[in-house]
């Protein structure tokens, strides 16, 4: 029975079968996410302990997205890939040991060098805490060590199976974590206070590596432990994630530096920016991430071969799919974002609120960048995003210091948006002058359709959140919003569906199509 359920969720997938995959487990990932954190802003509220606890993550998070995260998906899934369509699996399992364990040492070696020096790497991080913070965060973030170790191997394994085709377990993982992390705050918080929701990231950490593990079943990998240094696909993949880990580093070594910043303007600032980071990377994740990861292999072969007419037009399929599902989105949060933020926190917070609008711009352009770097991963170029993110990097803090001094904590969101449009816009510059303009007429008609049909949407929405369902002071419970948040949704998702219908895009056409036929087929009688 097991090993048959194994089998199925094992299955090789289609890219939309497996972007579903890859959105529902991120949809449901995100669902536990909201809840964890409404959770911990009950119990702690905005609050310096919330500084010191996100704080605490910022090097442990820096250095599994330097080591690990997309870099190793996008540089071991090609290699993978090749090794596989010429059926060399010998060849393919030596590479992915020896980057199992050289991950192992390398995180390891890392973790302790962390809990030693935590209290150093704090002083570096928040500057600006005073001793309580800086105690309270030193110590969650020995707690938080070893998690580098347990993602590194999770990823791995995740790795293996996307280059099968295979996305199950790899979408359960984060849904493992997220309630790992709940488990800490619901059940461990009032014994540990803060340092109980830290024990539960470290289970979920566990607990997730453990169900990518499970995944391998079926696989036939056989692990050595042995670096294989004259591999030349493991080295192969030495030479490409260097590059491509700097540059992941540099997109997180800015969320790191924005936290200093952050340390210095008022307490609480820290948990009001993590807060809204947070909201804003869920449809990033939901959308930009499921979307991009699913057509990742699929990009990867046609970069392979020589029809670059093929690659241009899967491209631009997968960009189209992006923005269809992005500009709604962000435009629905910069109006509903008061909503989101009572939802989200229990109560409200205009700085929380105001952050989120402005990373609204972010939500659509990095959405789009979940693409255009996996575009040049696909053919082998590490360079090129590194290239664009140091200069993006530089950029970001320069426009944080600045827009920070004026306008607080919510400068740092400005500086992250502007920045996202102008890194994107330089990549696809790039990518034009070396495959050709793919920009046809058709993508651009239905961009500016999609435009309109979230415009038409987003007037509809302000209507009904300022007019028929406004916020009232002092309303803040789950079961006094959660009604009038579906409907304003619900009625928002109809009018942009149904504004597409009538300028005939396809996504809308197809799903009014599916509504119809559901609604109306007859059903036998006997």
């Amino acid at each position: 029975m097991v090993n048959r359920v194994l089998k199925y969720a094992n299955r090789s997938l289609t890219i939309t079968m497996a972007a579903a995959i890859l959105s529902g487990g991120y949809l449901i990932s995100g669902v536990f996410g909201l809840l964890r954190d409404r959770l911990l802003a009950a119990e702690f509220g905005i609050s310096g302990t919330l500084d010191a606890y996100f704080a605490a993550f910022s090097l442990p998070d820096l250095l599994f997205f330097i080591l690990v995260s997309g870099a190793l998906v996008v540089t071991l899934l090609p290699v993978l890939n090749e090794r596989l369509q010429h059926h060399n699996k010998k060849s393919a399992w030596e590479i992915a040991s020896s980057v199992i364990n050289i991950l192992a040492i390398l995180t390891l070696v890392a973790s302790i060098l962390i809990f030693v020096f935590a209290g150093s790497i704090i002083n570096l991080i928040a500057p600006n805490f005073d001793a309580t913070r800086h105690e309270t965060a030193v110590n969650i973030m020995r707690i938080l060590a070893l998690n580098p170790f347990f993602f590194s191997l999770s990823s791995v394994f995740g790795t293996i199976q996307q280059a099968f085709g295979r996305f199950f377990f790899f979408a359960l993982a984060p849904i493992i974590y997220n309630l790992g992390i709940i488990f800490g705050i619901v059940y461990l918080s009032d014994s540990f206070g803060i340092y109980g929701v830290a024990y539960g990231v470290v289970i979920g950490a566990i607990a997730q590596m453990l169900i990518q593990i499970l995944g391998m079943q079926g696989l036939g990998f056989t692990y050595k432990p042995h670096i294989f240094w004259r591999n030349k696909g493991f080295r192969k993949v030495i030479r490409l994630i260097i590059p491509r880990s700097i540059d992941e580093g540099i997109e997180h070594l800015i969320a790191l530096i924005e936290r200093a910043i952050a340390s210095g303007l008022t307490t609480g600032a820290i948990a009001s920016y993590q807060f809204a980071f947070s909201l804003k990377n869920y449809p990033i994740t939901l959308i930009g991430t499921a979307i991009a990861t699913a057509a990742f292999p699929s990009i990867s072969s046609r970069a392979l071969g020589t029809r670059t007419d093929l690659l241009k037009k899967e491209i631009l399929e997968v960009a189209r799919a992006i923005l269809w599902f992005a500009i709604p989105a962000a435009a629905g949060i910069v109006i509903m974002r008061g909503y989101i933020v009572r939802l989200l926190l229990g109560f409200g917070d205009a700085t929380v609120a105001n952050i989120l609008g402005w990373f609204t711009v972010a939500i659509v352009f990095q959405s789009l960048l979940r693409l255009v770097t996996r575009i040049f991963y696909a053919q082998q170029d590490t360079k090129t995003p590194l290239y664009a993110s140091i200069v993006a990097i530089v950029l970001n803090i320069s426009l944080a210091l600045w827009l920070a001094h004026t306008y607080g904590v919510v400068g740092l969101a400005m500086a992250q948006s502007i920045v996202a449009v102008i890194e994107v816009s330089y990549l696809f510059v790039v990518l034009i002058k070396r495959l050709g303009w793919f920009f046809n007429k058709t993508f651009l008609a239905h961009v500016v359709k999609t435009a309109i049909s979230a415009f038409v949407m987003a007037c509809v929405t302000y209507v009904l959140v300022r007019f028929v369902f406004p916020l009232v002071a002092g309303e803040t419970g789950f079961f006094a919003l959660a009604p009038k948040f579906s409907a304003i949704v619900l009625i928002s998702l109809t009018v942009y569906l149904a504004t597409g219908w009538v300028l005939r895009l396809p996504e809308a056409v197809n799903i009014s199509k599916r509504i119809k036929r559901f609604m109306f087929t007859r059903v036998p009688l006997g």
